[in-house]
């Protein structure tokens, strides 16, 4: 059995999603834009789920957009926000980003855009002070994200919000590592837009949603069709939102047991730290996600870490999985400015509510071996 600790890159899709999606692949396969009674029923599954994405979000239904993937969604929103912002031309965003994020608006700096990365400290934290002072009259938008997904780092969104709706400047959060793991309620924040992902609270792969608060302007991205109100044009995957809207009505049922979660890692962090001499946690140990530990093995390499625990059946990650292969440590861990000693020996260990303490066990047993056996062989 695969013991799987990287559910931060993806976790597993609960059967229950499965069973709700395979009348969609079998039965209501007809196309949800279709007038007939064969395509009204594949409607009715893209509605039931908008109800129950909603009601996890604490949103209406009409204020959701379904989408391709959580990357999808990210570029839809940023792109869609610029368009609808006139002349203003600056972006204030975080240095810790995830990709979808922090490569679209490297490539808008090389269209002509101002971006501001705000910096965080030592523990990820970000610096709400150069928050304030970056946002201003010529800013068309503020995007960060909730949740780092390497470290689990969770950023103050009400306090984000509060600054960006003193000044009137619309907020995107990328909540993709938020949902599930955290109670998300947009109403209680002054949240504009808000993009997700289904596969991060086991929903199925290939689809998105993005939260757009009733006003928030923002011009349609993908353009080819009425879907999604003509917000976001194309053939909707009906299967996979029917799934994650199967997977978020199970998350907020079980939201309570991440609580378990959080102490199944606090037993492995501990343990790692109290076993493994010279390792470290990488981020803030309170302000973080339930199910996240980032730990730096001093003087090692995180992809010979992986590759042995892989050998042993054990799933882990460098870092974000979409960076998985460079040699080089994360973009977030040298924004805070972690000795690269530890940075490059940095392996996340992200759990789910599916995880066992026999699993947990089981890593430990395999783990301080590991490292005792690539401290013996590797040049320090």
């Amino acid at each position: 059995m695969v013991i799987y600790l990287d559910n931060n890159a993806t976790t597993r899709p609960d059967l229950r999603v499965i069973e709700a999606m395979w009348p969609y692949f079998t039965e209501f396969w007809a196309n949800p834009s279709s007038v007939h009674r064969f395509g009204q029923r594949a409607r009715l599954g893209v509605d039931q789920a908008r109800q129950q994405v909603a009601a996890l979000l604490g949103c209406s239904e009409s204020e959701l957009i379904f989408t391709g993937s959580g990357t999808e969604a990210v570029n839809t929103v940023i792109r869609g926000v610029l368009a609808a912002r006139g002349e203003r031309r600056r972006i204030v965003t975080s240095a810790v980003e995830h990709s979808a994020a922090r490569e679209l608006c490297q490539q808008l700096g090389k269209d002509g855009f101002e971006i501001i990365e705000i910096a965080v400290d030592s523990q990820g934290l970000l610096d709400l002070e150069q928050l304030e002072s970056a946002v201003g009259d010529e800013t068309a938008l503020v995007t960060v994200m909730w949740a780092n997904n390497e470290t689990g780092v969770i950023f103050p969104i009400d306090r984000i919000a509060s600054i960006c709706h003193e000044r009137k400047i619309p907020l995107h959060v990328d909540g993709t590592q938020a949902m599930g793991k955290l109670a998300v309620d947009v109403k209680a924040s002054p949240i504009d837009l808000m993009s997700f992902a289904g596969h991060k609270f086991h929903g199925p792969k290939g689809v998105g949603g993005l939260y757009v608060r009733r006003g928030a302007r923002m011009r349609p991205w993908l353009i080819g069709g009425p879907q999604e109100r003509s917000r976001r044009g194309g053939t909707e995957n009906v299967p996979g939102i029917v799934g994650m809207g199967m997977a978020a009505e199970i998350a907020g049922r079980e939201l309570a047991r991440m609580a378990d979660v959080a102490i199944r890692r606090d037993r492995l962090e501990r343990s790692i730290l109290a076993r493994i001499p010279d390792s470290h946690v990488n981020g803030h140990r309170e302000h973080r996600l339930v199910n996240t530990t980032n730990i730096g093995f001093a003087r090692l390499q995180a992809e010979a870490i992986l590759l042995l625990l892989s050998e042993q059946e054990i799933c882990a990650s460098a870092g974000a999985a979409c960076s998985s292969g460079s040699l080089e440590p994360s973009h977030v861990l040298r924004a805070m400015g972690i000795d690269p000693k530890i940075a490059h020996g940095a392996v996340r260990f992200s759990l789910s509510r599916e995880t066992t303490d026999a699993e947990i066990d089981q890593t430990l047993d395999v783990l301080p071996e590991i490292i005792a056996r690539l401290r013996r062989v590797l040049p320090i």
